[in-house]
C-alpha cells in the first residue's frame, strides 16, 4: 500500500475506534437510536480500515505458480468487502434502528447532553481524520478534480477513506440534529429519524464505493495519462515505425500489464528486431515505472496493410 494511503487508513482506524468506544458509551447511559446508529457505524469504520490494512499486506505477497502476476488485485477484493460491510453492518442497521425507534418512540431520559456532547467531541475527531485523508490525497491528486480523482483511482485505500469519513461527517451532523430536537420537543421521532437518514447515506455510498471496486476487480486500463506516457515511448524507439495497438490492464493499484503490436522495418536479422524490442521495453519502463509486465509483439511494417486510424488512448470510461 502506497505510503499516502497506509497513514490515512491508520489514522482513520485509530479516530474511528475511540470514537466506537465513546459513542457505545453514551448510547449505553441514554438509549438514543441515533447514537446507536453512530456507534455501529463507527464499529463498522474500524473494521473496514482493518480490512483494508491487512488487504495491503496480503497484496505484498510473492507470485506463485497458481497467480503468476501477483497478489495486487487483493487489494480491490478487500475494499470490495468494505463496501459490503459498510452497507451491511452501517446502512441496514441504522434503518433497522431508526424503523423501530419512529414505530416506539421515546425521548431521552438520562443523561441528557451526554449525546451532545459526545457528538461534538466526534466530529472533532472525524474532522481531523478526515483532514489527515485530504492532505494525503492533495499529494496524488494533482489539479483534477475530487469526483474524477476517487472515479479514476487505481489504488483504492484513499478513495475509500474519503468516503467513509465524508460518510463518517455528514452522519455525525444528522445524528447530533436527531438528538437535539428529541432533547428540545421530547419527542424520540427526530432520534429515529436521524437514525434512518444516517442509514439512507451509508447505503448511498456503500453502494457507490461496491460499483467502484467492481469495476477495479474486473481489470481497469491504465489512467489516460499514464497510456498516453507509454504510447510516446513506444513510437518515439528508434526502429518502430508505428504502433499498430497497444492494451493495458491494472493487476494491482500499482502494476500494470502493458500488451502492444509494433511495426517495424522488414528485416531478416532477428538480432535488429530484438534490439528494437528491448529498447522500447526500457524505454516503456522509464515513461512509466508501474509497467512491471510488457510483452511487445514486432510486426512487418507494411503501409497498405495497416489500419490508417493511429492507437489512440480511450478517456477512462465511467463505471
Amino acid at each position: 500500500m502506497a505510503g499516502g494511503g497506509n497513514k490515512a487508513v491508520v489514522a482513520a482506524l485509530l479516530a474511528n475506534t475511540g470514537i466506537a468506544i465513546t459513542k457505545f458509551g453514551a448510547w449505553a447511559l441514554t438509549q438514543s437510536a441515533s447514537m446507536l446508529a453512530e456507534a455501529i457505524h463507527s464499529l463498522a469504520d474500524a473494521g473496514n480500515q482493518v480490512l483494508l490494512l491487512v488487504g495491503g499486506q496480503r497484496a505484498k505477497r510473492a507470485a506463485d505458480e497458481l497467480h503468476q502476476f501477483g497478489f495486487g488485485r487483493e487489494r480491490y477484493v478487500y475494499s470490495f468487502i468494505v463496501s459490503i460491510v459498510l452497507f451491511s453492518v452501517g446502512g441496514l442497521f441504522a434503518l433497522y434502528e431508526g424503523y423501530h425507534k419512529v414505530h416506539d418512540p421515546h425521548g431521552i431520559d438520562n443523561w441528557k447532553w451526554v449525546p451532545v456532547a459526545v457528538l461534538v467531541v466526534a466530529i472533532v475527531m472525524e474532522t481531523l481524520s478526515f483532514r489527515t485523508a485530504i492532505v494525503e490525497a492533495n499529494k496524488v491528486r494533482g489539479h483534477v478534480s475530487w469526483t474524477r480523482f476517487i472515479r479514476n483511482a487505481r489504488a483504492p485505500e484513499l478513495p475509500v477513506i474519503l468516503l467513509e469519513d465524508f460518510a463518517a461527517l455528514t452522519g455525525l451532523v444528522l445524528a447530533l440534529i436527531g438528538v437535539v430536537l428529541t432533547l428540545a420537543t421530547g419527542n424520540g421521532v427526530y432520534d429515529g429519524l436521524g437514525s434512518m437518514a444516517i442509514g439512507v447515506l451509508l447505503v448511498c455510498v456503500a453502494i457507490f464505493l461496491a460499483i467502484e471496486m467492481k469495476s477495479l476487480l474486473l481489470g481497469e486500463s491504465a489512467t489516460r495519462e499514464a497510456q498516453q506516457k507509454i504510447v510516446d515511448a513506444i513510437e518515439n524507439t528508434p526502429g518502430v515505425q508505428r504502433l499498430i495497438h497497444i492494451k493495458t490492464l491494472h493487476l494491482g493499484p500499482e502494476e500494470v500489464l502493458v500488451a502492444a503490436k509494433l511495426g517495424v522495418e522488414p528485416t531478416a536479422d532477428a538480432a535488429v528486431v530484438a534490439e528494437v524490442i528491448d529498447a522500447a521495453e526500457r524505454a516503456v519502463r522509464e515513461a512509466e515505472p508501474m509497467s512491471v509486465h510488457i510483452y511487445l509483439e514486432p510486426d512487418v511494417f507494411q503501409e497498405n496493410h495497416v489500419p490508417d486510424e493511429r492507437p489512440a488512448v480511450p478517456e477512462a470510461p465511467s463505471h
